[in-house]
């Protein structure tokens, strides 16, 4: 068992002024996913983008909107969000705090 405090984490660059720590993954021992929390500073969004696996996400502070093609959806703390493979969206931060969320994706190739 490995139990980790997500602060401790070095954050990495994501987007704009967005930060990602990887807080679970291969380098932990990980097998099959890879859980990491995101910190999107007001204003700022992740990029528009799609890919070939699933995440969820849970929002743990902040408010927010999830932007697909179909729609604009605000989210907040303790919103659980299920992206299917190949949807295009975007994670936009709408509020005046950080918006902060966990991050789950499949340990892909």
């Amino acid at each position: 068992m490995l139990i980790r405090k997500h602060r401790e984490v070095e954050p990495v660059p994501y987007a704009e002024g967005i930060e990602k720590r990887v807080v679970l993954g291969p380098r932990q021992g990980t097998p099959t996913f890879v859980m990491r929390v995101f910190d999107v500073p007001p204003g700022a969004s992740s990029p528009y983008h799609k890919h070939d696996w699933e995440h969820e996400v849970f929002v743990l502070s902040g408010s927010g909107a999830v932007i697909t093609e179909a729609n604009t959806t605000p989210i907040g703390p303790q919103d659980a969000i299920f992206v299917p493979c190949g949807e295009l969206h975007c994670f936009k931060n709408t509020g005046v705090d950080i918006l902060q969320f966990i991050c789950l994706v499949p340990l892909c190739g």
